[in-house]
């Protein structure tokens, strides 16, 4: 009981007033950023991103997995007149998200089948795991996604996975372009640039 107390106290844990259950809050979560891994994966995206949105002029969206959701780390904005950026910390569930099925895409079997049931619950039925295991097998195989966005309308998800040195994804950088008048050639250039600065993180990261 005391140690709850103290949880509770320090934000670890915040109690549910309705019915009264406890839930751990982000102060973990704000803890592990903190790790040199987590520190590192930024300290060499974020130069590497910001070269990406000045090639695209699309913004770049750096995102990990937790809890069975997506978290974005860092962004950088793209064109100086109009881009989309999220901020940092927006979440989502992992299966419902292009960024977050790009990073379970890239995972061994019993790391996938883990996220898919933290984060499938969460998705509340907006995809099935037929669907979903679907999209997996062909992102992997494409080693990319590009997809309308799933969550906002007029907007293109263009996505690839920071890998580690076995080939699992650690991370993924999202480009969010929004589609305007004769640029719809721009998102495969934006794609193979993508590609070259996921490479790039990967390597430099590893």
């Amino acid at each position: 009981f005391r140690m709850v107390m103290v949880l509770l106290e320090r934000d670890y844990l915040a109690r549910d007033p309705a019915s009264d259950d406890l839930t751990l809050t982000n102060r973990l979560f704000s803890l592990g950023l903190r790790t040199p891994r987590v520190r590192n994966l930024v300290t060499e995206a974020v130069p590497v991103m910001n070269a990406l949105a000045a090639e695209t002029g699309h913004s770049a969206h750096l995102v990990v997995l937790y809890r069975g959701r997506t978290v974005v780390l860092a962004s950088v904005s793209g064109e100086p007149d109009i881009s989309f950026t999220l901020n940092l910390g927006f979440n989502r569930p992992a299966v419902d998200a292009t960024s977050g099925q790009v990073i379970v895409a890239f995972q061994p079997p019993e790391v996938q089948q883990r996220l898919i049931r933290e984060s499938l619950p969460q998705a509340q039925g907006r995809v099935t795991e037929e669907e979903l295991r679907a999209s997996l097998d062909g992102i992997r195989g494409r080693g990319f996604e590009l997809h309308e966005s799933r969550d906002f309308v007029g907007l293109t998800d263009i996505c690839c996975p920071i890998l580690d040195r076995n080939g699992h994804a650690v991370a993924s950088i999202i480009i969010t372009c929004i589609k305007r008048h004769g640029q719809e050639a721009r998102l495969m250039d934006a794609l193979d640039a993508l590609k070259r600065a996921c490479a790039v993180i990967s390597q430099a990261a590893a």
